[in-house]
């Protein structure tokens, strides 16, 4: 079963980053508003810091009483505006950085569904919620959150030193110096919170992997007494993670204290030199008390911009992960013959299919014929290839070799949309959402059926017994997976829905093997009254369910290894005899 693997990624952080913007072109009158905020918030802290070299020698040193008033009420109006400015900003950033993850988290989701069956194989769900989840909630973090931080201190910092210039350009000019040795800190911290990102979101996933598995199997968990065991490993892995993140927590703690290192120099080196500018007339004390609030409103705003690092860092690892997955192919899809109805015959014609990675082959040779109006039963030992044959008629997986055909066409020649209509499936596992009852059954491209229809395919699924005693009939909910209904009653639902399809290929995937008598004789019966007039395939575990199918191959390790009805292949005292033999005898 040919595999296409997903492209690695080789882009710089940079291209990562700029792809990532991309996303935010929808949101671009929100980002404009909230630029304007930020323009204006900076404005009003540069003017409040140069507003001090009047308040200090006009109110203290000259001692003018006829500013008294105005100075305070303008440093009121400031901050008035200021509160404007960043409420302006934070509420439409927030706007754009949500819609952003929503976009992604959707895009991703969508992608997820139209991947080959092989990527399910290879990447366990609880990484795929991981990317879903923290993964995109990191991405709108570096595309909206990390650059309001980075603009807003930006434009702090911008409107400090402007307000430096304008005091005493001769100071700042020597303080400016200190700008190399900034930016080194600020590169090198960069480029290890990078490194460790990636590794951080890796270790997430691998976390809740584990959880997933001790939590979804917790009865086999406490029966077998596996729970310090399972604790352990999953201990040994939240250590690791562990780990990871206090390397990131160091490196922010010590890039930050580096940054104010090199502040307190700055702010020592203007102590000095602002007492010499001053004793030679060129700064008074209003001056220096500017410069000084001016330079203190910077280190910490450097801080930030350090600090960001990790944040920005942690999105373009998370949007390097996102992309892997939306950048992979989709599950091939090139067929232009229309179908709108099916006849139902279906033909093998010496398949192989083989899962990646794998030297033997899951299906080798097979070759059958399964008519319109007629059952074809699969069964052999666990692990013959039955469940892998049944998969590759909805194209979940594609063969190595060989063709399959549906009504003298390959199936590659019909679009994917029009040779699944044709096919309904009932498997063991059936698929159920916290939905009601009806939802359920008219699930996908039949929630426009009509109700009679519904209410038809129900009873004839003989699921109308337990739902008229529902509390709200057809609209019940039947909560998380079906969880309020027993294994008969979703199976016995699973079926209505295939019927209410109507479609001309009918695939039963050991659709009675973990019920009980009741429930199978139920689910049986109600099988039978779906079968009529179909080109059913079953995958049968009881061998006693299966006695009047038409032709019966009986697989082991991929091949077809006998062919014939319930009652040839009993007489010729083969594989089949030897499993139905030891049924018989389990069952006695």
């Amino acid at each position: 079963m040919s595999q296409r693997t997903l492209p690695q990624t080789e882009a710089t952080p940079w291209q990562v980053y700029r792809r990532l913007l991309g996303f935010a072109r929808p949101y671009r009158r929100l980002l404009a508003f909230a630029s304007v905020g930020m323009v204006i918030e900076a404005i009003a802290a540069g003017a409040f810091a140069k507003l001090m070299e009047p308040v200090i020698d006009v109110t203290f040193i000259d001692r003018g009483a006829g500013s008294s008033y105005l100075l305070p009420a303008v440093i009121v109006v400031l901050f008035l505006l200021r509160g404007v400015a960043g409420y302006l900003t934070d509420y439409n950033m927030a706007r754009a950085g949500r819609g952003i993850a929503r976009d992604f988290r959707v895009q991703v989701l969508g992608k997820y569904l139209r991947l080959p069956g092989q990527r399910f194989d290879a990447e366990p769900v609880p990484s795929m919620l991981v990317r879903l989840g923290s993964d995109s909630d990191q991405v709108a973090q570096a595309a909206i959150d990390a650059v309001k931080v980075m603009l807003q201190q930006s434009l702090q910092v911008i409107a400090m030193l402007a307000v430096m210039l304008w005091t005493s350009w001769q100071v700042t000019a020597a303080i400016l110096v200190l700008a190399p040795p900034l930016a080194w800190v600020m590169d090198k911290v960069g480029k290890r919170y990078r490194r460790l990102s990636h590794r951080i979101q890796e270790s997430g996933a691998a976390l809740m992997q584990q959880a997933d598995q001790a939590l979804g199997g917790q009865q086999e968990v406490k029966v077998y007494g596996a729970q310090a065991g399972e604790l352990a490993r999953y201990r040994k892995q939240a250590d690791h993670h562990l780990k990871l993140s206090l390397k990131v927590e160091s490196t922010r703690s010590i890039s930050s204290a580096m940054v104010q290192m090199i502040g307190a120099v700055g702010l020592a080196a203007l102590l000095l030199l602002a007492g010499f500018e001053a004793q030679a007339g060129r700064l008074s004390a209003g001056g220096f008390v500017a410069l000084m609030i001016a330079m203190m409103a910077i280190i910490p705003a450097l801080k930030s911009l350090t600090n960001v690092q990790n944040m920005l860092q942690r999105g373009v690892a998370s949007a390097d992960r996102l992309f892997a997955i939306t950048d992979a192919e989709d599950e091939p899809d090139h067929g232009t013959r229309p179908l709108p109805r099916a006849r139902g015959l279906i033909e093998f014609q010496d398949v192989v299919a083989r899962y990646p990675g794998q030297d033997r082959a899951a299906i080798n040779g097979v070759s059958f014929t399964a008519a319109p109006g007629t059952v074809t039963a699969i069964i052999g030992r666990s692990g013959s290839g039955k469940s892998s044959l049944i998969k590759l008629i909805p194209r979940f997986y594609e063969p190595e070799s060989g063709h399959i055909l549906l009504d003298g066409h390959p199936l590659q020649d019909y679009p994917l949309a029009d040779l699944r209509r044709q096919i309904a499936l009932v498997s063991q596992q059936v698929m159920l959402f916290d939905g009601s009852v009806a939802a359920n059954v008219a699930y996908g491209e039949l929630e426009q059926a009509p109700p009679d229809a519904l209410e038809q395919a129900i009873r004839g699924a003989n699921a109308m017994e337990f739902v008229e005693h529902m509390p709200e009939g057809l609209d019940t909910g039947i909560g998380a997976k079906g969880g309020r209904l027993s294994g008969g009653q979703r199976q016995r639902l699973a079926i209505a829905r295939a019927m209410l399809k109507d479609a001309p290929v009918l695939i039963l995937d050991e659709a009675t093997a973990a019920l009980d008598t009741e429930s199978e004789r139920l689910v049986q019966d109600a099988l039978e009254r779906l079968m009529p007039d179909r080109t059913t395939l079953v995958i049968a575990h009881r061998l006693s369910t299966i006695e009047h199918a038409d032709q019966v191959l009986v697989m082991d390790e991929g091949r077809i290894v006998e062919r014939g009805t319930h009652s040839e292949l009993l007489a010729r005292g083969g594989l089949y005899a030897h499993l139905h033999r030891m049924q018989f005898r389990e069952a006695q």
